[in-house]
């Protein structure tokens, strides 16, 4: 008779998690890569110039706009999306449970197969429609992430590998910047700056994400803040006190460079952040001109189809050194990543153009963050 573990392994195989698996972890390892062949066929109008990043041309502004310039509209009856990741597109990356039975969405898989450090179904503001700088949102969730960008790259990657012919999940999304086709829900990238008025040297600081912390995007390097659009809590009183873009970057500065804790206390009460201090002293800094908050666009990863505001935060050094004394050098989803210096160490990358063309060319960086950079390089002269 066959040896109890060598009947769980083929059961294993007959169930297609063990391919699953495989495939999970070589588009966690090759990323970066996997990005590189997908570019070789995107077409170049669907690119922003110079970029990694799908946009529509009107996404992405000719010149970096004042974040306080940009408006939000709330469509609380926004209409359900084409596709919700339970297609039968999808079924050729479908592994089964023990019992024979398929995993209907690809969070599912992810999170009884690999699961990470966070992994949490929460409310997100779901992207609807962009008509120059004013953005629609309604109601989102943010496995509908996992469940068609992941599932879209997981696809990728089998196709690969090998052990997928095509990719007719792809194609049933079809253009990624059609927001009506699938659900979209978008984070907000901040490229952190900060700026030695005296001298006008600058630098910025950058994430490498942990692929053991996160579901989207591990393996990468990336700018620091990163975060899903969405309330500090499902309580209903955030929706509208937290549909805010300044809001939201304050909660990810607050969270990702000094490790403070996500839990604000919404689940009883929604934010004061009049009277939170951290809030108080950068939206004082923003009326003084200490601190610059830029909008540069949006835009989608190529593999994944995730969809990333990109934003830029421009300090002044003296309130940079002040208010992140206590930088972190990780967080709950990887490390800060840092140059060597006299001293032997450095907040942040140098914002110089050996430093930009580095990172986005031959290092591996999430599309977003490479846009950013790219962008934020091209607008120096207005940010800084």
């Amino acid at each position: 008779m066959p040896s109890t573990s060598a009947a769980d392994d083929r059961s294993s195989s007959i169930n297609g998690t063990e391919q699953w698996r495989r495939a999970r972890e070589y588009l966690n390892d090759h990323r970066f890569d996997l990005t590189g062949q997908i570019l070789t066929k995107a077409a170049p109008e669907h690119l922003v110039p110079e970029t990694p990043l799908l946009a529509r041309p009107y996404w992405i502004p000719e010149q970096p706009v004042p974040l306080e310039r940009i408006r939000l509209r709330w469509q609380p009856d926004a209409p359900d999306a084409l596709l919700d990741g339970s297609e039968s597109e999808l079924d050729h990356i479908r592994p089964r449970r023990e019992d024979g039975t398929p995993y209907l969405y690809y969070a599912d898989a992810v999170r009884e197969l690999a699961r990470p450090r966070l992994f949490e179904n929460r409310s997100c503001y779901r992207l609807l429609n962009v008509d120059g700088l004013t953005l629609t949102f309604g109601r989102g969730q943010y496995f509908d992430v996992i469940n068609i960008c992941e599932a879209a790259a997981h696809e990728y990657a089998s196709f690969v590998l090998g052990e997928a012919t095509d990719t007719p999940f792809r194609a049933a999304v079809g253009d990624p910047t059609d927001l009506a086709r699938r659900p979209v829900m978008a984070a907000t990238s901040t490229l952190v700056i900060r700026h030695e008025r005296r001298t006008g040297d600058a630098e910025f600081v950058l994430h490498w994400r942990d692929p053991a912390k996160v579901a989207s995007g591990g393996g990468l390097y990336q700018v620091m803040p990163v975060g899903m659009f969405q309330a500090s809590h499902d309580a209903p009183w955030n929706e509208a006190n937290d549909f805010d873009l300044w809001r939201s970057i304050l909660r990810e500065l607050s969270e990702e460079l000094l490790g403070a804790t996500e839990d604000y206390g919404s689940d009883k009460a929604p934010i004061d952040y009049a009277s939170w201090p951290f809030a108080q002293k950068l939206s004082t800094a923003r009326e003084s001109g200490s601190l610059r908050m830029y909008w540069l666009g949006l835009g989608m990863d190529p593999l994944t189809y995730v969809t990333d505001m990109l934003t830029v935060a421009v300090f002044d050094s003296e309130l940079f050194d002040e208010t992140f004394q206590r930088i972190v050098s990780s967080n709950d989803e990887g490390r800060r990543v840092g140059l060597e210096d006299a001293t032997g160490s450095s907040t942040g990358i140098p914002f110089t153009a050996v430093q930009v063309d580095r990172l986005t060319t031959t290092e591996p960086m999430q599309p977003a963050g490479a846009a950013l950079l790219r962008l934020a390089w091209r607008h120096r002269d207005v940010l800084l």
